[in-house]
């Protein structure tokens, strides 16, 4: 695994990259409040058959804060900097991983800035209608990170509002704590990203409203979700099978929003689904 870091639409953006150079590409992409480090055990798994591209999105991670967060904190920009992504890294054409808001991404990307050069599109507990109620829920808690004395009091917040993903193991939740955290001046830990990518949900308040994408969309669709998620309504997911895409329906038992693609099942979900003729 490489770290590296690229200048796109005018943001340093952060991305971890596995695998061969000249291996057939799948974009790895988080969720709203997470970093891509959360894709590294997909990633390490995918990386003896694919080149795994992980970014952290704008204000995330690694990845410089935006200085308009009004404007560059929604879906259409995070698709203008997966394009710019790909044409530096000279990728004409890849699959696209994406749990939550990562998947939302790479439904906008593929209905339009990288129409045609997504090939296959993996939806993680992510469609084109979300639960209103799930959605405020993720937003209050996003919106103002905590901050802690320790770290390990992090990682029992973080085992405490992440207890959907499913089962972790230890050094997991371990890795998970330390790859997402960053010390405020006062010297508490905090969750590593900009508490005003919230913004997005005051300023483009319809940005995961996107019906009319999915019914365009035409390529294969892989759509994973958590038995018990409150964002992905059985109905939603019911319905992106029987319209747009017809996308292939898997639910991951023993989660909820999301499922964390760290285990041998949920590797091989993926894996068939991209290798597929």
């Amino acid at each position: 695994m490489q770290s590296r870091y690229l200048r796109c639409a005018g943001r340093e953006l952060h991305l971890t990259d596995w695998g061969a150079p000249d291996g057939e590409v799948v974009v790895a992409w988080h969720g709203l409040a997470r970093t891509g480090r959360d894709m590294d055990p997909l990633a390490q798994h995918l990386s003896a058959r694919f080149r795994v591209i992980c970014p952290d999105t704008l204000g995330r991670g690694l990845s410089q804060w935006s200085p308009r967060p009004e404007a560059e904190y929604c879906l259409d920009f995070y698709a203008e900097l997966a394009e710019s992504l790909l044409d530096q890294l000279g990728v004409e054409r890849c699959h696209w991983v994406g749990t939550s808001m990562g998947g939302a991404i790479g439904l906008v990307a593929a209905d339009g800035r990288l129409r045609h050069r997504i090939q296959r599109l993996v939806l993680n507990d992510i469609g084109p209608e979300l639960e209103p109620a799930a959605l405020r829920r993720i937003r209050d808690y996003a919106g103002a990170p905590p901050a802690f004395a320790t770290l390990t009091e992090l990682e029992a917040y973080f085992r405490q509002v992440y207890a959907p993903y499913g089962w972790l193991s230890d050094a997991q939740w371990r890795s998970l704590t330390e790859t997402s955290v960053r010390r405020l001046p006062d010297g508490r830990v905090t969750p590593h990203y900009d508490p005003a990518m919230v913004m997005q949900f005051v300023h483009h308040p319809d940005d995961y409203a996107r019906w009319p994408a999915w019914d365009r969309l035409s390529l294969p669709v892989l759509v994973l979700r958590g038995a018990d998620s409150d964002l992905l309504t059985p109905a939603v997911f019911d319905a992106m099978r029987n319209r747009g895409p017809r996308a292939v329906g898997v639910t991951i038992e023993g989660c909820g929003h999301a499922p964390a693609l760290n285990t041998p099942e949920q590797f091989g979900i993926v894996e068939r689904f991209l290798l597929a003729a």
